[in-house]
């Protein structure tokens, strides 16, 4: 009682209405600042939102699909780099934005190696965090292979399609399902996973960029550099670049005889 008896009132009234006023003061000019200073959004941003996938994966390299929109009515961005849209929506786009629609490679995202549980050494026994990204930070992974599939599925848990999975402790694509979005390819701390064309009818299954020896103690189906592959190739459409064959889809007829020829089996047909 000594406390309340011992407060001004009177005053503490005039401090509650001063800061009344003033909330209303700042209120009404928060007001007049968002009517006479706000940016009106371009009406078409809405408009390609709404013909673009709503898939919001990122792969298109913006935050989501509003972001990839605004960009593409601001002319910073290319319709083709969403690849989760369809083309007739593609098509709209374009005719909202008075561009042209140029066709661009169907692509797809293949995993890079052929290193399951059965046939790669392991260093030591994980237990901990089931990510790729730690499984990485712990000496670079379990496998002996520094370039191998880490196998936790990180891929697949980013996957908005349904396009990863894993399969003993190797990452495997659904190609029916890949839109070629790329977060996959962003996601992977080993950067083994890349987009090819989908017309492709072969790729390399190994990343090592290891000599023969130290992968054949590594993995029983990684590449060891002997090079068939190019010797073979009718079309020179493959070449050896830091100990693994490279593919010029440009060049590759789709003859098959790679991966026929390649001992290690670590060329996969499609």
């Amino acid at each position: 009682m000594n406390l309340l008896n011992s407060i001004n009132w009177q005053g503490f009234t005039w401090v509650l209405v001063i800061l009344g006023v003033l909330c209303i003061i700042f209120t009404i000019l928060i007001l007049v600042v968002n009517k006479f200073c706000a940016v009106e959004e371009n009406p078409k941003i809405a408009e390609v939102t709404e013909n673009l996938s709503g898939a919001n994966c990122g792969g298109c390299g913006y935050a989501g699909c509003a972001d990839f929109a605004k960009a593409l009515v601001e002319g910073r961005a290319n319709i083709n780099d969403c690849a989760a849209t369809a083309k007739d929506s593609k098509v709209m786009i374009a005719t909202i934005l008075g561009v042209e629609v140029k066709d661009a490679e169907p692509m797809m995202a293949v995993v890079k190696c052929v290193g399951n549980n059965d046939n790669t050494t392991k260093k030591f026994d994980y237990i901990g965090i089931e990510t790729c990204e730690a499984l990485n930070a712990m000496q670079g992974g379990d496998k002996l292979c520094s370039y191998g599939c880490l196998g936790k599925g990180s891929c697949e848990k980013v996957c908005k399609f349904n396009a990863m999975g894993l399969e003993n402790g190797l990452a495997k694509n659904n190609f029916h399902n890949c839109t070629a979005c790329s977060t996959c390819v962003r996601t992977c701390p080993k950067h083994i996973i890349e987009l090819i064309p989908r017309s492709a009818k072969v790729y390399i299954g190994c990343s090592s960029k290891c000599k023969g020896k130290e992968v054949m103690s590594a993995c029983k189906n990684g590449c060891i550099a002997c090079g068939i592959c190019a010797k073979s190739c009718p079309s020179d459409a493959i070449t050896m670049v830091d100990n693994l064959p490279v593919i010029d889809y440009n060049k590759c007829t789709k003859c098959g005889l790679c991966a026929d020829k390649c001992p290690r089996k670590c060329i996969i047909k499609l």
